[in-house]
């Protein structure tokens, strides 16, 4: 069963930094490309990053761009998101994302708010 477990959201003053990382298991995790969405209340789920399967080719928002950065380790399974410089409006759920076959494979999200 293709699972993924978000941790390390929370409550972060702005300017502050957060690291989400995404557990990922039940499929050959080096196979596929992995991307976090999120999602502020009132608002459509948009894309934050994406990561290649490799590690090699990442792309970002460009309301992230130079402040986030995506991440991977495939022998643990796992990719991560550093997010610094962090403002109010980075407030949203964070989720994983892998499109495993033909399925659109979510996690169930992390909480991040940003404010003072």
């Amino acid at each position: 069963q293709v699972q993924l477990v978000e941790s390390g959201g929370g409550l972060v003053q702005p300017g502050g930094s957060l690291r989400l990382s995404c557990a990922a298991s039940g499929f050959t995790f080096s196979v596929y490309a992995m991307s976090w969405y999120r999602q502020a209340p009132g608002k459509e789920r948009e894309l934050v990053a994406v990561i290649s399967n490799t590690g090699g080719s990442t792309n970002y928002a460009d309301s992230v761009k130079g402040r986030f950065t995506i991440s991977r380790d495939n022998a643990k399974n796992t990719v991560s998101l550093q997010m610094n410089s962090l403002k109010p409006e980075d407030t949203a759920v964070y989720y994983c994302n892998v499109q495993w076959r033909t399925s659109a494979v979510w996690g169930q999200g992390t909480q991040v708010t940003v404010s003072s």
